[in-house]
């Protein structure tokens, strides 16, 4: 049995951390030279696995919740 069951994918973890540092899906894509699209998948990934939103999406406007301040 692997030790790592039930860990998050290490690209989810990524594209979050950007992500809450820069406020922006936008801004965290360029840094990691992937797409916005792609940022917003790896969260919402990483948002199911944990059973929890991450952000609050207001427009297009980006801020953490409890849980990703958490």
């Amino acid at each position: 049995m692997s030790t790592y069951r039930g860990l998050p994918p290490l690209s989810t973890l990524i594209g979050f951390e950007a992500a809450a540092r820069l406020g922006s899906f936008s801004r965290a894509a360029e840094e990691l030279h992937i797409t916005q699209s792609a940022i917003s998948h790896q969260v919402r990934v990483l948002e199911d696995h944990l059973g929890q939103p991450l952000f609050r999406r207001i427009g297009r406007r980006i801020e953490l919740a409890d849980a990703g301040r958490d």
